[in-house]
């Protein structure tokens, strides 16, 4: 009887592969993986030239464990196919706000540590965490307005009166594109230096990620979701 070797998957082959990745690699690859990292007391900054499986295995970890937390940190941009209004808005509040709450204050401690170490560096990026902590306030107060006043309405089929709000937040957005600019500005457009630490190089992978998920949020709402709505103030 012929037996048949037992293939890889390709998503085994990938973890295999990302296993053997430095863990310095990783961090600036992977935005959000310091965080993991740094709860799990890997060193991605100093120590970062070793492999993951070689630095969990002197940590008494589980190689596959931390690539399953690793993977879970990649999001998907895919729609369903022509979604309700309703879909629509899950699909925003899972891919994006859920995302924006997880990014911002690993970005703002990482730009805190880059700022005091580097200090005197010519390109530290001074007042990069502030700008960091200006966007996020700003940010979860405009969440939580489309999460408990906006978002119910447009799920209950919209109102007359939604357009109000829906300006607000379309002003808002406007405000979100400014403080990306100044974002881009401070990271030299999220390009570390030459020799960057992985903490820096992190950094600005992390602050490039924010840019290109904040720019399709609020696509998704100005040129998707409102639109549908704005047209009942007319009737």
């Amino acid at each position: 009887m012929t037996h048949l070797a037992a293939h890889p998957t390709t998503a085994q082959a990938g973890q295999a592969g990302q296993a053997q990745q430095s863990i310095g690699s990783l961090a600036v690859q992977i935005p959000g993986a310091t965080a993991i990292f740094r709860k799990l007391k890997l060193d991605f900054c100093c120590g970062g030239q070793q492999s993951l499986a070689k630095a969990c295995a002197e940590k008494g970890l589980d190689t596959d464990e931390v690539l399953q937390a690793l993977n879970a940190l990649e999001h998907t941009d895919k729609l369903p196919p022509a979604p309700s209004a309703s879909d629509l808005i899950d699909h925003i509040l899972q891919r994006y706000h859920e995302v924006h709450r997880q990014q911002l204050p690993e970005l703002i401690r990482m730009a805190r540590r880059v700022e005091a170490v580097h200090r005197d560096h010519p390109q530290v990026p001074n007042g990069l965490a502030q700008q960091l902590e200006t966007m996020e306030q700003e940010l979860l107060e405009h969440m939580a307005k489309e999460e408990q006043i906006l978002f119910p309405l447009l799920k209950q089929g919209g109102h007359p009166m939604v357009v109000h709000p829906i300006g607000m937040m379309r002003h808002e957005h406007v405000s979100h594109g400014a403080q990306l600019e100044r974002l881009a500005e401070l990271t030299t457009q999220h390009q570390p230096p030459a020799g960057a630490c992985n903490t820096w190089q992190a950094l600005y992978a992390g602050t490039a990620r924010l840019t290109e998920d904040l720019i399709n949020h609020i696509h998704l709402e100005n040129n998707l979701l409102f639109p549908a709505f704005e047209g009942q103030a007319q009737h």
